[in-house]
C-alpha cells in the first residue's frame, strides 16, 4: 500500500471514530426530557422562542436577555429549532449533539492547518468529543450558548490561521466576524484576543510583534464591549454575587485545581457545586504554589516546547472570567467552563509528550474510557430527578439541587410530600434562597394550606421584591380566599414587569371584577 492510500485511510479512521464517539454517547439524548433548570427560560416556557422564528421573537432576542445574559445569537438558534421541531425536547437535544460534533470537527481542521500534524491533531480532537466533562455542554439544552460559540471559535481561529499563512485580508476580516458572532452566542469568548496571540507564538512563529499585537485591537475593543455589557447585566439582575474578597480568590484557585483533577479523572460530576461557606487557607496556598511551579516550568521550556507554554496559558487563560474572580452565580466551578478551556491541557499533552510507539494505542485506551464514561454520565441528563439524585449523591448538602428536585416532583401526581420535604431542606441549608420559599409556598397552595402558603411567598418577596411570579402565585392564593383587593395589587406588580403576560392579565380582570362584587354584597 502506498504512502498517499496510508495517510487516506488512516484520515477515514479518525474521522469515522470521530463521529461515531459523538453518537455513541450523545445518541441516547433525543429520547430526553427538558430539564426544569434554565430550559423553561431559553426553550419550553419562553414565549418568544416557543413559536420558532418571528418578528417579535428576532425583535426581542437582540433586545433582551434570559437568564442573565445577552446572547442573541443562542437565542435565534433556539427559535430556529422551535421552528423544525416546535417544543419537543429530542429536536433541540438533536441540535445541540450535531454543534458540538461539528465543533469537535472544526477542532481538527484548526489543529491540522496551523500545525501540520494530523495524530496529534487527531488526539485533541477525539477528547474533546467524548471527555464526560462536556456531557453537561451537550446535553443540557440551555448550554446551547456552549456548543454554538465553539463552533465560531475555531472558525476564528481557522480563518486567523489562514489570514497569517496567506496574508490576505479577506480572512482577517472573516475572523474577526466569525469571533463577533461568538460573542453573541456566549460571552466566555471575551479571551479570544489572547488566544490568538498564543498562537502567534506557536505553531505560527510570528516574527513581527508590534504587528501581531496592533491587529488584535480590533478583537479585544469587541470582546471589552461585550464584557462590560455582560457585567452590566448580570449585576441588575442580581446575579453577580458579593461574596467576600478573600472566599472568591481562593475558590477561583481552587477551581483551577479541581478542573485540571477532573479532566484527567473525570467522576463525582453533578450539574450543580455549591459554593463552600469557607476555605481552609491551606488549599489556596497550595494551589497558587501549583499553578506558579507549572507556569514556570513551562515558560522555562517554552523554546523546546513551545506547545506546553502555549497549551497551558490557554488553559488559564480562558478560564479567567468564568474562574470566580468575578463571582458570576453560586456555583463554586461547573464542567461547563471546561468545554474550551480543556483544548489547551490536551495541546500539551499532544505535542508536549515524546512521540513513541506506544503513545498511541495508551492514547486510544484512554479515548475509549472516557467515551465510557461519558456515556454514563450523558444518562443522568435523561430527565430532572435522575440528574438532580445523582448530584446529591456526589455533592452532598446542595441547597440549589433540593429546591429544583422539589419543584420537579411536585408536578408528579401523589409526591408532594416529598416536594415540601426537598423544599425544606433547601431553606434549612439557605435559608436566604427566593425561588425554594415561592415553590414551597406553590405546594402549600396547592395542599390548600394558604397561610403558610402567604408567609413564604411573603418571605420570598423580602428577598426579590420585584420578581413577577412570586407576585402573581401569591395573588392567585389571595384570589383562593377571598381577599381580591390584595391579589389586585400583586397582579398589577407582575403586569408591569412582564406587561405581555396575558393569563395574568385575566387574572387581575378576573380579582377585580370579584373585588367589587364583593364590595357591592357588602
Amino acid at each position: 500500500m502506498s504512502p498517499e492510500s496510508r495517510s487516506r485511510l488512516l484520515r477515514i479512521a479518525i474521522w469515522f471514530t470521530l463521529v461515531l464517539g459523538v453518537i455513541a454517547i450523545y445518541a441516547q439524548t433525543v429520547g430526553f426530557e427538558y430539564i426544569n433548570f434554565d430550559d423553561n427560560s431559553y426553550v419550553y416556557d419562553n414565549r418568544y422562542v416557543t413559536p420558532g422564528l418571528t418578528v417579535d421573537g428576532i425583535r426581542w432576542a437582540f433586545t433582551n436577555h434570559a437568564v442573565g445574559n445577552w446572547t442573541p445569537v443562542t437565542m435565534l438558534s433556539h427559535q430556529a429549532a422551535s421552528s423544525v421541531f416546535g417544543d419537543s425536547p429530542g429536536g433541540h437535544h438533536a441540535v445541540n449533539v450535531l454543534l458540538h460534533l461539528i465543533s469537535a470537527a472544526l477542532l481538527l481542521l484548526f489543529l491540522e492547518r496551523a500545525t501540520g500534524d494530523l495524530l496529534p491533531s487527531a488526539f485533541c480532537a477525539l477528547v474533546f468529543a467524548v471527555h464526560p466533562l462536556h456531557v453537561e455542554s451537550v446535553a443540557w439544552v440551555s448550554e446551547r450558548k456552549d456548543v454554538l460559540s465553539a463552533v465560531f471559535f475555531f472558525l476564528t481561529l481557522i480563518a486567523y490561521v489562514d489570514y497569517v499563512r496567506k496574508r490576505k485580508w479577506s480572512f482577517y476580516i472573516l475572523a474577526l466576524f466569525a469571533f463577533g458572532l461568538g460573542l453573541l452566542a456566549k460571552p466566555m469568548l471575551v479571551t479570544v484576543p489572547f488566544v490568538l496571540l498564543l498562537l502567534d507564538y506557536w505553531p505560527l512563529a510570528r516574527s513581527d510583534w508590534r504587528r501581531a499585537v496592533l491587529e488584535k485591537l480590533p478583537y479585544v475593543g469587541l470582546a471589552l464591549a461585550d464584557a462590560i455589557g455582560t457585567f452590566y447585566i448580570q449585576s441588575s439582575i442580581g446575579a453577580v454575587q458579593s461574596m467576600p474578597f478573600g472566599i472568591r480568590v481562593s475558590n477561583a484557585f481552587v477551581s483551577y485545581i479541581k478542573y485540571l483533577q477532573e479532566t484527567v479523572w473525570p467522576a463525582n460530576l453533578a450539574i450543580f457545586y455549591p459554593y463552600p461557606d469557607k476555605i481552609p487557607l491551606w488549599q489556596p496556598l497550595a494551589a497558587v504554589f501549583f499553578l506558579a511551579v507549572i507556569t514556570a516550568a513551562v515558560l522555562i521550556l517554552r523554546r523546546s516546547k513551545p506547545s506546553l507554554a502555549v497549551g497551558w496559558l490557554w488553559f488559564v487563560g480562558m478560564l479567567v472570567p468564568v474562574a470566580g474572580f468575578v463571582q458570576p452565580g453560586f456555583q463554586a466551578h461547573a464542567d461547563r467552563y471546561m468545554y474550551l478551556p480543556m483544548v489547551g491541557l490536551t495541546i500539551m499533552l499532544a505535542w508536549g509528550i515524546p512521540r513513541r510507539f506506544a503513545v498511541v494505542p495508551v492514547a486510544g485506551v484512554a479515548i475509549l474510557i472516557l467515551t465510557v464514561l461519558a456515556v454514563r454520565q450523558t444518562s443522568y441528563w435523561s430527565n430532572s430527578e435522575k440528574l438532580y439524585t445523582h448530584a446529591l449523591q456526589v455533592t452532598g448538602d446542595n441547597w440549589l439541587i433540593e429546591g429544583n428536585l422539589g419543584t420537579y416532583i411536585d408536578n408528579i401526581p401523589g409526591r408532594r410530600g416529598e416536594a415540601m420535604m426537598h423544599l425544606e431542606t433547601a431553606l434549612r441549608l439557605k435559608p436566604d434562597f427566593p425561588q425554594a420559599h415561592n415553590n414551597l409556598g406553590s405546594c402549600l397552595a396547592n395542599a390548600g394550606i394558604y397561610d403558610s402558603a402567604i408567609e413564604h411567598y411573603r418571605k420570598a418577596l423580602l428577598m426579590l421584591p420585584n420578581d413577577p411570579r412570586t407576585h402573581v402565585n401569591l395573588g392567585r392564593t389571595l384570589v383562593r380566599i377571598g381577599r381580591y383587593q390584595e391579589a389586585v395589587g400583586h397582579f398589577e406588580i407582575a403586569l408591569q414587569k412582564l406587561p405581555d403576560w396575558t393569563e395574568v392579565r385575566s387574572n387581575l380582570e378576573e380579582a377585580k371584577r370579584l373585588a367589587r362584587t364583593t364590595q357591592v354584597a357588602r
